[in-house]
Parts: structure tokens; C-alpha cells; sequence
């Protein structure tokens, strides 16, 4: 008899956290090549990488960074999944994708069977709006089948992963949608220059009871300095595994996220069933 995941609680734990690094502007080879390298000897199920972790983010307008996007599937990620399958583990990556004459700031998960998903963000920061044209598909959540641990690691488990890029984080309707669509975790690629996201990711976590996953990026850029301190952070806004703000690090952290099915505050209220859409504009 098959029984839901929520049953198991105890089976549904998965290694999970983040590559922060400084990537080389306008090089992505040399940028694939440190992902890879960065991640090959990390015993994880699943990696949140930064935004334009490929090709580095200050450009200056589409003109420039055109010859550095490519269409999705392409080589980039074509190269990516051959790692990620071969590993054994599945990455979130954000890319600068070219689409026509549109070019996204997009963000992908390759699954650990090789299987493409795609977001392209939908809220663009400052410059970004002369740059990219602004994300055209919904916010999806994507199932990612995992072993279950002792007591029994034969039992697989499914578990809903959704993508936001950046800015995104100032739109609680985002994390919202997300949330209503059944996400047990957010994974959430950004290029930092504000300092506020880190602490409101906890608030957006606990207004949806779920998991996210902010992968930042650090160092400078141009005339911009990227404030790292990625970070896990669980349904109740407790940060559970943290970066500095200079460090170049790839972390790990066991979580279940079976606590993300739990959108119970106290046993009268459900961030969830509690909601008054009547009311909201």
C-alpha cells in the first residue's frame, strides 16, 4: 500500500545548501569550470547556485552581454547537466538566457535524471530593465523524487521545489504563489546589493511556513559590492546554516522537508486555510 509522504516524516530528509562564490565577469568557462570544481567533492542532494552564476551580472546594456547569452537548452546547461547527472545531484543555476531577440534573467533546476525547468524572473531590479526583458512564465513548483534515509532507504520521496531569482524577495506574492502551489522549498538565486533580503527571508518563511534556499553571490563588480551571507532558512525563520559576507564556501545542511507540510502556527491558525482573499486588493 502506497501512503502519502507526510507519513513518514522520519524517511524524508535530504542534504541540501548553496554555492557562494564571486563569479568572474564576462568568463564563463572559467565560471563553470570553479562550479564544478567547488562542487565535486560535496556529498549533497541538492545545490542552490547564485543569479548569473555563468557570466557575472554588471553589464552595462543587452548589447554587451548578448555574445554571453545562450538559449536554454544550450551548451551552458547542456555541460552542467552532464555534471549534475554524473554526480548524482540536482542544481539550481541562474543563466543569462537568450531567447530571439529577448534575453532573460533566468534561473534553471536540472534534476538529478537530467531534466530541464526553467524560470525567468519576473521582477527586474533597477538596470535590469534596460537589460532583460521581463519573465513571461508562471511561478511553477517542481517535484524532485529522493531516496528516503534509514529506516528504510529504499522509499522514495517527492519533493516540491520552487524558483524565485533576486529581487523577487520584495514581492510577498511571490513566495505566496509558491506556497499555495504546494513548495516545500524555495530555492532562491540572487546577486545581493541591498541589505535588506537576508532577514526578510525569514519573515517570507515563516508567512509560508517553507524552506528557502538563498544562494547569493559575493565580491565586487563594476561599482557594485554583493553582500553574500547566503543562507537556510526553515518554516518557522530560524537560519539554520549561514555564509559570511566575504567567504567563498559551498554548505550543507540535512533538513526534512516534511516541516513545510505543517502550516499550522498554533492549533487554532494556518497561515494557509486562515487567509481571507475577500478581503485583500
Amino acid at each position: 500500500m502506497a501512503f502519502p509522504v507526510f507519513w513518514y516524516p522520519f524517511l524524508y530528509k535530504v542534504k541540501v545548501g548553496f554555492l557562494q562564490f564571486a563569479p568572474e565577469f564576462k568568463a564563463p568557462e572559467v565560471n563553470l569550470t570553479r562550479i564544478e570544481e567547488f562542487i565535486s567533492s560535496i556529498a549533497a542532494d541538492g545545490l542552490v547556485l547564485p543569479e548569473l552564476s555563468t557570466t557575472g551580472y554588471a553589464f552595462n546594456s543587452k548589447e554587451e552581454l548578448l555574445p554571453f547569452a545562450e538559449p536554454i537548452p544550450g551548451p551552458t546547461t547542456e555541460r552542467l547537466t552532464r555534471f549534475a547527472t554524473a554526480k548524482g545531484i540536482w542544481l539550481v543555476v541562474g543563466l543569462a538566457e537568450r531567447d530571439g531577440d529577448d534575453i532573460y534573467n533566468s534561473s534553471i533546476l536540472i534534476s538529478k535524471d537530467g531534466k530541464l525547468h526553467k524560470y525567468r524572473k519576473i521582477h527586474l531590479f533597477d538596470r535590469e530593465k534596460l537589460i532583460f526583458s521581463p519573465g513571461n512564465l508562471p511561478f511553477q513548483v517542481i517535484d524532485i523524487v529522493e531516496a528516503g534515509l534509514n529506516p528504510a532507504p529504499t522509499r522514495v520521496c517527492t519533493v516540491k521545489i520552487g524558483l524565485l531569482i533576486c529581487f523577487d524577495w520584495i514581492f510577498p506574492e511571490a513566495v505566496r504563489t509558491l506556497a499555495l502551489k504546494g513548495a516545500q522549498i524555495i530555492c532562491h538565486s540572487a546577486n545581493l546589493v541591498l541589505p535588506y533580503c537576508q532577514p526578510a527571508m525569514q519573515t517570507r518563511a515563516i508567512e509560508n511556513r517553507v524552506f528557502i534556499i538563498t544562494a547569493n553571490r559575493t565580491g565586487e563588480e563594476r561599482s557594485l559590492k554583493f553582500t553574500g551571507n547566503s543562507q537556510v532558512v526553515n518554516p518557522k525563520g530560524e537560519v539554520l546554516l549561514k555564509a559570511d559576507a566575504e567567504e567563498e564556501c559551498v554548505k550543507v545542511i540535512e533538513i526534512d522537508p516534511a516541516q513545510a507540510l505543517d502550516k499550522n502556527v498554533t492549533e487554532y491558525n494556518n497561515v494557509i486555510t486562515d487567509r481571507r482573499p475577500e478581503f485583500y486588493l
